[in-house]
Parts: C-alpha cells; sequence; structure tokens
C-alpha cells in the first residue's frame, strides 16, 4: 500500500494526500475527510520518517517526569497526551526518578529522536544541564526552574500560595505545634514550600519552634519522618507535608503509633493525588491541577513550535481543600 493508492482512491494528487497527513491547513475540510476516509478503507500506515523528511517536524513531542510511581505524575502524562493526542502527535517519555544523571540520558533520547519539542515537568531540572536543547534551538518548557528565551517557556507553580492557606487553616483551628515533612531539598519546589512554612511561623512568632524533617517524596519516606517527629518531646499537634505520597506514608506512622489522625495529630498534604479522598480519614490537601498544568504546557510548547513568543511566562495557582484530616484542639 503506498500513497498513490490513497490519492487513486480519494481522486487527489499525491501532494494532497501528503499535505493532509502533516495536517496541513491549505487543506479544505471536505477534501481532507475524504483522504483520511480512503487511508482508513486502505488501512494505510504513512511513513514517519518520510513525513519528518517532507514537513521537517517529527511530529514528537518529548515529556521529563521524575517519578512514574508518584500517581501525580500518570495524571500529568495522559492529560499531556490526550493534547497531542488530538492534534495527531506522539509523546515520548522520561522518568528520571529524580536523578540528574538520568536526566540528561532523557534528554540525550530526545535529541537522538528529533522531538519537535520538549516539557521538562521536573523540578530538578537545571537549566545548565540541556545545552544540548539550546544549542539546536529545541523548543523546552521548564516547570519552576529555567528562564524564558526564544525557544523556552517556564511554568511557575505557586506553591506558597498553598502551603499559606495550609498554615491558615492549622492557625484557625488553634495549633501552634505545627512540623513540616520536606522532600529532597535539592528540588526549588521542594525549598519554596518549606520557605513558605518558615515565613508562616514567623509571621507569628513562631518561627523558634519549627519542627522539620527531611522526606523523600515517598511513602517510606514520610514514614520514617513522621517517626521522628513523634520521638521530640513535644511532638506537634498538626503535620504539614512536601505531597500526598509523604502523607500517606506520615498517616500509617501515627497509626502505627497508636494515635489517630484528627484526633491525635492533624495532617495535611499537598497535590491532591487521584485517591487523596480515599484514605482513612480524607485528606486535607493542597490542590495542584494536573490537568491545567498540562495543558499549559502543551500550549506554551507549542507556541514555542510555532514561533510566537508573545507569552512565555506561566503560573499554576494552588488551592487548599479541607476534608477529614484535620480537626481543632
Amino acid at each position: 500500500m503506498n500513497i498513490k493508492e490513497v490519492a487513486k482512491r480519494a481522486k487527489v494528487s499525491t501532494a494532497t494526500v501528503s499535505r493532509t497527513i502533516n495536517n496541513s491547513e491549505k487543506v479544505r475540510p471536505g477534501t481532507a475527510a475524504r483522504v483520511r476516509k480512503a487511508i482508513e478503507e486502505l488501512n494505510f500506515y504513512p511513513n514517519t520518517h518520510a513525513r519528518t523528511l517532507v514537513s521537517g517536524r517529527s511530529r514528537m513531542l518529548g515529556l521529563i517526569i521524575s517519578d512514574i510511581t508518584n500517581p501525580f505524575f500518570p495524571e500529568l502524562v495522559k492529560s499531556f497526551e490526550d493534547q497531542a493526542v488530538q492534534r495527531g502527535q506522539e509523546v515520548i517519555i522520561g522518568n528520571t526518578d529524580y536523578n540528574p544523571k538520568r536526566m540528561a540520558g532523557c534528554i540525550r533520547r530526545m535529541v537522538e529522536r528529533k522531538v519537535d519539542g520538549v516539557a521538562i515537568m521536573t523540578s530538578e531540572a537545571d537549566p545548565g544541564m540541556v545545552p544540548e536543547l539550546a544549542r539546536r534551538s529545541i523548543p523546552t518548557v521548564f516547570m519552576d526552574t529555567g528562564k524564558a528565551g526564544p525557544h523556552t517557556a517556564n511554568i511557575r507553580i505557586d506553591y506558597a500560595q498553598g502551603i499559606h492557606e495550609a498554615m491558615q487553616h492549622l492557625f484557625s483551628l488553634n495549633h501552634r505545634r505545627i512540623g513540616f515533612i520536606t522532600g529532597p531539598m535539592n528540588l526549588e519546589s521542594v525549598r519554596i514550600r518549606y520557605a513558605a512554612f518558615l515565613s508562616g511561623l514567623k509571621s507569628r512568632g513562631l518561627s523558634e519552634r519549627a519542627m522539620t524533617e527531611k522526606g523523600n517524596h515517598r511513602i517510606e519516606g514520610g514514614a520514617m519522618a513522621m517517626r521522628s517527629l513523634l520521638k521530640l518531646r513535644q511532638p506537634p499537634t498538626a503535620v504539614i507535608t512536601s505531597n500526598d505520597l509523604t502523607a500517606i506514608g506520615a498517616l500509617g506512622a501515627i497509626y502505627d503509633a497508636g494515635l489517630r489522625v484528627p484526633d491525635d495529630i492533624s495532617l495535611i498534604g499537598f497535590d491532591d493525588i487521584s485517591f487523596a479522598h480515599l484514605t482513612q480519614p480524607p485528606l486535607t490537601t493542597v490542590v495542584l491541577s494536573r490537568t491545567q498544568l498540562a495543558v499549559t504546557a502543551f500550549a506554551a510548547l507549542e507556541a514555542l513550535i510555532r514561533e510566537d513568543g508573545s507569552h512565555s511566562d506561566y503560573t499554576i495557582p494552588t488551592h487548599l481543600v479541607m476534608r477529614k484530616s484535620t480537626r481543632a484542639i
């Protein structure tokens, strides 16, 4: 099966078939529909390499994430891929596992596959690690890191807003001994959350009471950190965590210690992953919309590919959603 047979079936030229395959706006909608019908009837599969040569575009996008086992990221991947599928594009996914060396390998693979653009949705990305993308003028969207430029855009997440809302909520419930479990402190996103926590304490004259433990954004890290907080002479009456997996680990450690949430300790997560409302009790957490993040990243990438530099800085808000893991003391 070849492109000539498709052209013959659709009664158009081979050039029109090629333009339709490459989603050219030069083809009238009725003609494009006829060509696609012929492609389907003949079970024709376009040669993607040939398409790349003709259009100069691979119609492949790169998406780099931190941890595919964290439910936050599959939701992000799905939303991003949904956008791509609607436009006849493919997505190559790279998983860094919070490892800068794996990050470099992911970028190298994207370059080798000649992607049209890359969305780096992980805050461990140091723009200095991606010289190949810049040298080759590959459009790149960063999350939390990087600077906007001719071929780059940056999406900032307002982590501080969510933490401030969490702090305000706990203070309104009369909590004053508030603990915080961080993620890996090499991540800019973690440092922002931690700084917002300290700022909230300081604004209320409680900075000397800071009780913090380091986690790793995974369940086991949250459990270990929570056990350390519980060993303090005066343990916290409430704990905020850097993400929901950490909160779930902390929840388990609290129950293992014979305590209950929220009767003995109030607990707040961050991200609002899909099953945060299914924990017992349902988790109060900070919402960071994966759909909004994915749609924004995809739109930013498309704008860079079109060389439309009118907007290169974006912000994603966060806000607290209250469930049943917090209570007044």
